[in-house]
């Protein structure tokens, strides 16, 4: 669904050059074929309404309703997202050490697929959602896991845990509203079918990289005896408040998400 992390910029879904070329056409030819003439008020109100029927198909070539989901930046994200499981299942065996390396593999597979996409122009709508998902998800299950074990504060739990389930409600809400005509349950999951865009705060990304820190502190902790007790405190109360900090700029914000608009 929609999601807040700093993935979603990078994964900002734009028409491909040969969609933007066609548009830029078809405004050309529209101009141009609408010059003033010598025929009468009717000929030259028919021909409009010739040239407009023309723009508005080929506009709905331009503009697509589907769009490819099977790429690899999203299979490494997916890859991401089945990791959680597996990550928490670690945790709550005192598994840490292999836990932390199953976790920055994640950490690596986020790096990648956001490159990839970039340098291969594979961004796609659904890769703007599954992506911060994937991130999400792996958090979710990581504090959840660490909390059980005593190893982050039950309070500080609780504020990550409720934030996330607010962005999750409203994701949910926003799909809905945005989903062009027919809104019916197998369009609703179908994500191949844009319908919003979340465009992530600067507090978000600050917050998500506090975050992902703080988790993986908290591992080396564990293993390894390292930061001290007192750092891990610290950090806390950062991640803390900056977590309910984030939460509130989404409420603020008038550009965190963007309905896409369909072609008719």
């Amino acid at each position: 669904m929609l999601s807040t992390s700093r993935n979603c910029v990078r994964r900002k879904p734009l028409l491909p050059t040969h969609w933007h070329k066609q548009y830029q056409k078809t405004f050309v030819f529209y101009n141009t074929s609408n010059k003033p003439s010598n025929a009468s008020p009717s000929d030259k109100l028919k021909q409009k309404t010739e040239n407009a029927k023309v723009v508005i198909g080929k506009l709905k070539d331009v503009i697509p309703t589907h769009e490819n989901i099977y790429t690899i930046p999203n299979f490494l994200t997916f890859s991401r997202l089945l990791s959680a499981p597996f990550v928490g299942y670690l945790i709550t065996q005192h598994n840490y050490d292999v836990a932390l390396g199953v976790f920055a593999l994640a950490g690596f597979t986020d790096m990648l697929d956001g490159y990839i996409a970039r340098r291969y122009n594979l961004k796609t709508v659904v890769g703007s959602i599954i992506d911060p998902a994937a991130d999400k998800t792996l958090m979710t299950v990581m504090t959840i896991t660490l909390a059980m074990e005593g190893v982050l504060p039950l309070p500080l739990a609780g504020v990550i845990l409720g934030r996330d389930i607010g962005l999750v409600i409203a994701a949910f809400y926003y799909r809905y509203i945005s989903l062009p005509a027919p809104k019916t349950f197998v369009r609703y999951w179908d994500f191949s079918i844009p319908s919003a865009e979340v465009r992530p705060t600067t507090i978000s990304k600050v917050n998500t990289a506090l975050q992902l820190l703080l988790m993986g502190s908290s591992l080396t902790a564990m293993s390894m005896g390292v930061p001290s007790a007192e750092i891990m405190t610290a950090m806390h109360w950062i991640v803390g408040t900056t977590t309910v900090w984030s939460g509130a700029s989404y409420i603020y914000s008038k550009d965190a998400v963007r309905i896409l608009s369909q072609a008719k």
